[in-house]
């Protein structure tokens, strides 16, 4: 047995793990010769859209970092892998007032910064245009006010216009299959409009944060390597990895569940692609074993963020000798203090090994000297104060 498969099967929550032997073997091989100021931080993102908590991590606020769509639930694509569904949650404000007015109200109600998007019109586009000024007022108003925007497609105009009105983050989706853009999105663009919104976002003074969706062609991975390709021409300030979730699909287009080994390889391929910059597994993705499994991948990857972490990657990640750390805020948003500065924090989360080491050992039985993790260093970080 590996070293690597040794010390997943010493945390409790993973023992029944069936993981491929040989892709965990290759990863440690690959771990072992990176190179890269990325490689071996991690960071445990607990995003408050959602209310969460797992044994190893409390939980925390819901309304610190909410989502608003300037379209409510309304979008023109209806993409085959999402309907539109992700928009309903979300806070609307359909028009700019009622922008101001909902920025107002998640401040005094302690927000501290938000995920600003909208549904797409038949070109990919989120029609931002009249929201400009009061997201600019926004910002010179309450500067400390985080603003992470989905761009979708945008032109060398446009990004400029998003740069002006001082938002923190740009983010969008980076498909690399023509036919993912034409059958899943319903969509007449080309790959190459997707590089070109990229490269005009990147030549910005904006933070950029595309995403990839893993899986995104019906749960196949197709496109994914090309965007990787991508995003090596144009270095973007963070990756977030997504993968996708088929529940609002069409019964004549079905999902598969992408293959948690297939999307483990494509992590490392990820980390090797872009050594140096943070790449983040973000909150979308199967639930249950597959998300546990995909979870553990990530962790041995070495990816630098996880939202929402499935029970036992924490002490995973302190076992393989990773510097841990907990942030709560969104993954999209925070992105790590690396990337939007976030570099205030006076109180909040806490990891506690030793209720980790405890609960270990009262699930194990074990004698009261083992399974000691000391030595092994963990940086805490808090709450935005």
């Amino acid at each position: 047995m590996s070293q690597w498969l040794s010390i997943v099967e010493r945390v409790e929550a993973l023992q029944d793990l069936e993981l491929d032997t040989r892709l965990v073997e290759s990863m440690a091989a690959r771990h072992g010769a990176l190179r890269g100021e990325r490689v071996d931080g991690i960071n445990f993102y607990t995003p408050t859209f959602k209310a969460y908590s797992t044994s190893e991590i409390a939980s925390c606020g819901k309304s610190a970092w909410p989502a608003v769509s300037i379209t409510g639930a309304e979008c023109k694509l209806a993409c085959d892998h999402c309907k539109a569904k992700i928009l309903e949650p979300m806070i609307p404000a359909r028009t700019p007032d009622a922008l101001w007015r909902v920025v107002n109200e998640q401040i005094a109600a302690g927000a501290r910064g938000m995920l600003l998007t909208g549904g797409s019109n038949h070109r990919n586009e989120v029609e931002y245009g009249p929201f400009y000024p009061v997201i600019r007022r926004i910002k010179d108003t309450f500067p400390a006010f985080k603003i992470a925007l989905h761009t979708a497609l945008v032109n060398r105009d446009i990004a400029r216009r998003m740069e002006d009105s001082g938002i923190d983050a740009a983010m969008m989706d980076v498909i690399g299959a023509q036919d993912t853009i034409r059958q899943v999105y319903h969509l007449r663009r080309d790959v190459e409009d997707f590089e070109a919104s990229l490269a005009c976002l990147t030549e910005t003074s904006l933070k950029v944060v595309p995403h990839i969706v893993i899986g995104l062609h019906y749960g196949r991975l197709l496109g994914e390597w090309n965007a990787l390709e991508m995003l090596k021409r144009h270095p973007p300030d963070a990756l977030v990895l997504v993968v996708v979730m088929p529940f609002y699909a069409p019964a004549h287009r079905p999902f598969v569940t992408p293959d948690p080994k297939e999307v483990g390889a494509f992590f490392m391929d990820a980390r090797e692609a872009l050594p140096d910059t943070p790449i983040l597994l973000g909150c979308a993705r199967p639930a249950g074993r597959a998300k546990t499994e995909i979870d553990v991948y990530a962790v041995l990857a070495g990816l630098n963020g996880i939202a929402h972490p499935a029970d036992g990657m924490v002490e995973l990640a302190v076992r393989l000798g990773r510097d841990v750390r907990v942030t709560p805020a969104c993954c999209s948003i925070a992105v790590g203090d690396e990337v939007l500065g976030l570099e205030s924090y006076s109180s909040g989360l806490t990891i506690d090994i030793d209720r980790v080491i405890e609960e270990e050992r009262r699930r194990r039985r074990a004698p009261a000297g083992a399974g000691r993790l000391a030595g092994i260093r963990v940086v805490v970080s808090a709450s935005p104060g």
